[in-house]
């Protein structure tokens, strides 16, 4: 596929989504929601890719809502409404994708842009980079199932104080708070993020889209429902070539090396 928006490619197990308007600091317009659906459906769909990349062109991961289209006023309410209920939709698939996604967060991350890295699976974060949600400076509010999700990262009072507050958070920070999972010093993030990347593409995926199902409905399933479902889990793996593997590679003490089947 072709995209407007984004740069897509898939290496070593691993697809990347560069979110690629640079002139405008990778800010959000309609087509860019539209085509990141489009490449999360892609690297879906492709067996080879067990990780999802999402990142940023130039000095920004995302710098949130175009604002500049914003401000022409020219948006009927309905289309106002397609707006946002896109931009739902866009932060509900990469938590919904079977896959692990990790935003890696080069610049700035800001509203739409915060939302997305949040709404993945891990933020690896530059040093320098930092992120931080404006909306409520601004006169609007959060979207993407921040409030709920935000919460379970940081805490309900840190959310309380990133949210009303719209504080920007550098890399540092943000893992001490557990937003993030890492960060990097600029000159090493491009490295650090693809051999994270690495470790967990090398997992057997099926467990892994186990694992990212099952965590991310952790905080409403009760203990007795989650045993069951980890035993159900466990017994679907078992039926598969890459549990053999696994079980013949501890044997051999070697590396397995999974297929997902």
């Amino acid at each position: 596929m072709t995209f407007e928006t984004i740069l897509y490619s898939t290496k070593n197990g691993v697809s990347e989504i560069r979110l690629n308007r640079p002139d405008r600091m990778n800010a959000v317009v309609e087509q860019l929601y539209d085509d990141v659906l489009a490449a999360l459906d892609e690297a879906e769909l492709d067996p080879k890719v067990r990780v999802i990349v999402l990142t940023g062109e130039g000095r920004a991961f995302c710098a949130g809502a175009d604002l500049k289209e914003h401000a022409t006023g020219e948006r009927t309410a309905l289309q106002k409404r397609q707006y946002l209920i896109k931009a739902n939709d866009v932060c509900e698939r990469l938590r919904k994708v079977t896959k692990p996604v990790i935003a890696a967060v080069n610049g700035y991350a800001v509203g739409a842009g915060a939302e997305m890295a949040v709404s993945s699976d891990f933020i690896i974060m530059k040093a320098s980079a930092k992120i931080w949600f404006p909306e409520i400076s601004i006169g609007t509010f959060v979207g993407g199932g921040i409030s709920s999700v935000l919460p379970q990262l940081v805490g309900i009072t840190r959310a309380r104080e990133l949210i009303m507050t719209g504080r920007r958070i550098a890399g540092p920070e943000a893992v001490e708070m557990n937003l993030a999972i890492r960060y990097f010093p600029d000159d090493e993030f491009d490295a650090g993020v693809a051999e994270f990347a690495q470790e967990i593409a090398a997992k057997a995926p099926l467990s892994l889209k186990l694992a990212k199902k099952h965590l991310n409905t952790a905080g409403n399933t009760p203990y007795e429902a989650a045993l069951i479902m980890e035993l159900e889990g466990i017994l679907a793996c078992m039926t598969t070539r890459d549990w053999q593997e696994g079980i013949d590679a501890f044997a051999e003490k070697r590396s397995p090396d999974f297929t997902g089947e």
